[in-house]
């Protein structure tokens, strides 16, 4: 089975940076590999629905940010490795949430991942 392990998370003050990593290890029951999956971080804050912030292609050639993280994360994978990142920059106190990782298809919707990680918290101070 696929397995996804997050790390990286914790408080930072606004205006600041953290790097998240998301180690994948297995295979999937059908055979599927990681350097198959479409990867993508979402997070979600207390009462508010879980949304992506980032997502990146099989090949990582495609990737996808919404408006309210655009310019500020970064989204990549190293293959080689079984791994992605987001690097997040200028953090500001309305990122504080759980942050997954997950692999799946590529979309900015919950419903097309299939293997989700434990999550990582992350907390911006004002």
């Amino acid at each position: 089975q696929v397995q996804l392990v997050e790390s990286g998370g914790g408080l930072v003050q606004a205006g600041g940076s953290l790097r998240l990593s998301c180690a994948a290890s297995g295979v999937s029951s059908s055979g599927r590999t990681f350097s198959s999956y479409a990867m993508a971080w979402f997070r979600q804050a207390p009462g508010k629905e879980r949304e992506s912030v980032a997502v990146t292609s099989w090949s990582g050639v495609s990737t996808y940010y919404p408006d309210s993280v655009k310019g500020r994360f970064t989204i990549s994978r190293d293959n080689a490795k079984n791994t992605v990142y987001l690097q997040m920059n200028n953090l500001k106190p309305e990122d504080t949430a759980v942050y997954f990782c997950a692999a799946g298809d590529y979309s900015s919707r919950a419903h097309t991942y299939e293997v989700w990680g434990q999550g990582t918290q992350v907390t911006v101070s004002s």
